[in-house]
């Protein structure tokens, strides 16, 4: 049996993104990645919306503003670099009632904080220029930010991880691992086509994070809670209502962006969404997917109960916004009031691994837990894809110290 130096749980950006950093810090190190699907990227990766964020919403200090202004440059320069799809089309974030410009002007303070380049904030002239179908009544309008494909990018990861020696095993789950106390000094992970040894194991398991987490013996204090994002898409005649993002002022009580416009790098697909609901089965990607063990366990956390009991005037809402069509499109007719019902078809959908604590919170950072042998990645919100290369990076640091110690 093979010893890693490294064994990474996970096949997502992140995962990928951690595999070459680890590279680059020390190309001689034995590294293995496992991931339970036959092909990469396939859940919060690869159901992204492709957006390259610049990093305005984020508190300033934070690990995610810190991580996504150089993310936003690292992955912009990958993308070219390996000739992959890549738009750098502009983004704008638009307030429509007066109530809300508060809000625009505080997200315009934590951009320049956060060293975001080039910010404008704008009237409705300017706006009509970037976006001639708009409406709004002042907007911040972030030149830089752009679109992307990252199912594309981490298929990338993964083809410079291999030219590079690392040890690719897809279709291959996690079950189990064996205490290194009973065994000597390395772990020992039982997957579902045989075991690994290895000195430290990584955790970039996204949805089941926390799962895999208390598997390792870890009691993380946050739980993973599934929610469904849910997209209509513009039809092909009407793509030219929209040339790049628009997004509403989001709420600061509530971490979803709200309904917004995004263009594509997908032969000028524009993506109309998404609404955030209540997913049933942590991989829940249709209203239809129920696994039964995994809606219970979402119901009876009690970390969720209080956030319910929170936010269930808001719950209600994006339950009846799911449900209506109609619903939605007054949503977006606000942002571009000639939108029709008739000008939209059905899209696709995303589940969002929302890490909730214990006492109702919505955990909005990026969260790790450590042992001796073990770096569990359990919490990588947007701007995580965005970010990969960064956080990759990150994570190897902290890995090697560990290896080294």
């Amino acid at each position: 049996m093979t010893l890693y130096d490294v064994t990474i749980i996970g096949g997502g950006a992140i995962g990928f993104g951690t595999v070459l950093g680890l590279q680059r810090q020390n190309p001689y190190l034995k590294i293995c990645l496992i991931e339970k699907d036959e092909v990469v990227s396939n859940h919060q990766t690869g159901h992204n919306s492709g957006v390259i964020h610049s990093g305005i919403y984020y508190k300033p200090g934070s690990l995610k503003a810190n991580f996504c202004v150089e993310g936003r440059a690292s992955m912009a320069e990958f993308c070219i670099e390996n000739n992959l799809k890549y738009d750098k089309c502009g983004k704008i974030i638009v307030a429509y009632e007066e109530e809300e410009l508060p809000r625009l002007d505080n997200l315009y303070e934590r951009g320049i904080a956060n060293k975001v380049k080039d910010l404008e904030l704008i009237g409705p002239e300017r706006i009509k220029e970037i976006e001639p179908h708009a409406a709004g009544l002042k907007a911040l309008y972030s030149p830089n930010t752009g679109i992307v494909d990252y199912r594309e990018i981490t298929e990338k990861y993964s083809q410079i991880a291999m030219e590079n020696g690392a040890d690719i095993r897809l279709g291959t789950s996690f079950e189990d691992f064996w205490d290194p106390k009973t065994v000597g000094q390395n772990l020992v992970l039982e997957t579902s086509k045989g075991t690994i040894e290895t000195k430290l194991t990584i955790n970039c398991s996204g949805l089941q994070s926390d799962l895999v987490a208390r598997k390792m013996g870890v009691a993380p204090k946050l739980q993973i809670i599934p929610f469904r994002g849910e997209y209509y898409n513009l039809k092909p005649e009407k793509k030219d209502l929209v040339n790049g993002l628009i997004y509403p002022v989001p709420d600061p009580k509530f971490p979803f962006l709200g309904v917004h416009f995004t263009k594509t790098v997908h032969d000028g697909l524009v993506e109309a969404g998404p609404n955030a609901v209540l997913a049933y089965a942590r991989e829940g990607y249709k209203k239809i997917n129920i696994n039964p063990k995994e809606l219970l366990s979402s119901l009876t956390y009690p970390g969720f109960v209080k956030f319910g009991l929170q936010n269930w005037m808001t719950g209600l809402k994006e339950i009846n916004r799911s449900y209506r069509k109609g619903v939605f499109v007054r949503d977006l007719k606000r942002m571009i009031p000639e939108i029709k019902s008739s000008d939209l078809m059905s899209g696709g959908s995303g589940v969002r691994a929302q890490a909730i604590g214990i006492d109702g919170t919505m955990i909005d950072d990026f969260a790790f837990e450590f042992t001796d042998k073990s770096i569990h990645v359990l919490n990588a919100p947007s701007p995580g894809a965005t970010s990969s290369l960064v956080i990759g990076k990150y994570i190897a640091n902290l890995a090697i110290e560990k290896i080294s110690s």
